[in-house]
């Protein structure tokens, strides 16, 4: 079931709609592992000191900002917090405009407002009068801790929202050389203009969306199940279960999460920081008991017992 990203309120003038943003988009890029091509082993990326060579843990990560080639200033948690707006779940419309009037350039990311219960006729009134008018509402949201500037339009029975770019964001036209000017300049004669006008409308034709499809990804895909099915052609590789590099693993993916919640004072799903915090004690569980077995490795164990361990060989060879 598709999670909404927030549940709060759509508002312009004294009208508050209860909604909930959900996505408006579905990816479905093909995704590739890079392989050693001697083995067909994967390749794994890893975080090291770029002066020492040695592996930084999350832990000791912080961010910088590069103000001059070479040169950085750390900057501390508290400093995005403050930079950061204040949380909340709603939209607010601050303007109405033409929908004619927005650059195609402007419009980013789109997301579907659905109406919570009992708020049909508030989302239906709006819909409607943005439809009559031509209107769009220019508003702006919160989505995790950043806020962006979107639109708000309606699109057959649903309200739609799509993120801007800010203006700054935008490459302006006038940055490269274009041709300006009449057609005449160009000594585009009038009966070359005539033929490219029958041209268009002879291919002029209503949108229809569906009829058209990722056709290299389609290609690919049969690609790709193809050589599934040819013999010799894939590869197999289970990955070594080491305690260490699995709790590595889980230390890189909560921090990012950790670091994604750590100013957000909203709980859009409250079990996050929750999951978060026994993630967080599981992972430190698991990295005691990593280090507690090599302590105890360079002890005597009967050959036994130590066949009995489920450790990799090469790890085993390391810590002996």
């Amino acid at each position: 079931m598709v999670r909404p990203i927030w549940s709060g309120s759509l508002s312009f003038g004294l009208l508050n709609i209860p909604v909930s943003l959900m996505s408006g988009e579905r990816r479905t890029d093909l995704s590739f592992r890079m392989l050693d091509s001697r083995d067909k082993k994967p390749i794994r990326f890893e975080r090291v000191n770029a002066d020492t060579g040695e592996e930084v843990p999350w832990k000791d990560i912080v961010k910088a900002f590069e103000y001059d080639k070479g040169s950085y200033v750390v900057v501390e948690k508290e400093d995005i917090a403050a930079a950061a707006p204040e949380t909340h779940e709603s939209v607010d419309v601050e303007a109405f405009v033409d929908a004619s009037s927005i650059g195609l350039r402007f419009f980013e990311k789109p997301y579907i407002l659905v109406p919570g219960k009992k708020a049909e006729k508030g989302y239906v009134l709006l819909r409607e009068t943005l439809r009559e008018t031509g209107k769009v509402g220019i508003a702006r949201v919160v989505i995790r801790t950043r806020e962006y500037l979107c639109a708000v339009m309606p699109e057959g029975d649903a309200l739609v929202l799509i993120l801007l770019r800010y203006p700054q964001e935008l490459v302006a036209p006038d940055d490269y050389k274009l041709p300006a000017g009449q057609t005449g300049d160009y000594r585009i004669a009038p009966k070359e203009m005539e033929m490219a006008k029958q041209l268009i409308n002879s291919m002029t034709s209503e949108w229809a969306p569906d009829s058209y499809h990722d056709e290299f990804r389609e290609r690919l895909s049969a690609i790709i199940q193809k050589r599934v099915k040819d013999v010799g052609a894939t590869t197999k590789f289970e990955e070594p279960v080491h305690p260490e590099d699995a709790a590595t693993n889980v230390v890189d993916f909560m921090s990012l999460l950790q670091k994604s919640l750590e100013t957000n004072k909203r709980t859009p799903a409250k079990s996050l920081p929750v999951k978060t915090a026994s993630n967080s004690q599981a992972r430190s569980g698991k990295e005691k008991e990593t280090v507690a077995p090599a302590k105890r490795a360079s002890k005597k164990v009967s050959p036994k017992t130590e066949a009995t361990k489920k450790v990799p060989a090469k790890r085993t060879r390391k810590s002996a």
